[in-house]
């Protein structure tokens, strides 16, 4: 059996250079039947077919004097975005595989109101997700978090000697043993959502890091966020509503 370097064959299907075959697999965008390709430089078959799932477009949802306020699709960088919008500068971050609100701002003056909204909790931000398990009532996760990087990947963990975080979580669907929740953030810490469903053993599907099932996406979405009087909201993705 004749093999080859994975970003080579998706190159050579795809008609792109090796360097983006590299960054769809990076990006969690290849797949072999139901499985994603995770190794770049992993060897396969020369006749493997790739399914190469296409990134959707960023979204506007507002722009004023001060604040540019976009929906941002799965596998994109939020830094990448900002690059996209010159002047502009991120307010916060989403996850790669995290779609959602994503606000940028425009000056410095208006950056630090903003920072202090963010600081005093007095930011609204409401997520939906997809988790494993049966959740049934409501939850509030009040456990510090810490946060370790290693190689430059984030990873964080309920610890004792960690930042106040807590999370709010509403049930909302559930369809055979995962349920569709709203969850309602204050603090705002690395990973925060992910890191508290992981300990109530109700990770989020498609979470691999923090031990949820593979799925095509980290099922995870940044819906709603109220600021300083404005309110800025992301539809559901429609991976979402159909997600069985």
């Amino acid at each position: 059996m004749a093999t080859d370097k994975a970003y080579k064959l998706v190159s050579f299907q795809e008609g792109v250079s090796n360097t983006q075959a590299k960054s769809m697999i990076d990006r969690g965008l290849v797949y072999v039947g139901n499985k994603k390709v995770m190794i770049a430089r992993g060897e396969l078959d020369e006749k493997t077919i790739f399914i190469v799932q296409k990134v959707q477009k960023i979204k506007p949802i507002f722009e004023n004097s001060d604040l540019i306020v976009v929906d941002k699709p799965a596998f994109v960088n939020s830094d990448e975005i900002e690059r996209q919008y010159k002047g502009a500068q991120l307010l916060h971050r989403l996850d790669r595989e995290t779609s959602g609100v994503l606000m940028l701002v425009k000056n410095e003056e208006f950056r630090e109101k903003a920072i202090e909204e963010f600081k005093k909790d007095r930011v609204y931000k409401e997520y939906i997700a997809w988790v494993e398990g049966i959740i049934s009532e409501p939850i509030d996760i009040d456990k510090p978090i810490v946060t370790q990087k290693k190689n430059n990947k984030a990873y964080s963990n309920v610890s004792g000697k960690g930042k106040p975080a807590r999370t709010e979580v509403f049930p909302d669907i559930v369809s055979a043993k995962k349920t569709k929740i709203k969850c309602i953030i204050h603090n705002g810490r690395t990973h925060q959502i992910r890191t508290h469903l992981r300990y109530i053993d109700h990770p989020i599907v498609g979470d691999e890091q923090y031990g949820g099932r593979r799925a095509k996406r980290v099922m995870l979405h940044a819906h709603k966020v109220r600021l300083l009087g404005m309110e800025f909201i992301a539809p559901e993705p429609r991976e979402f509503v159909n997600f069985e």
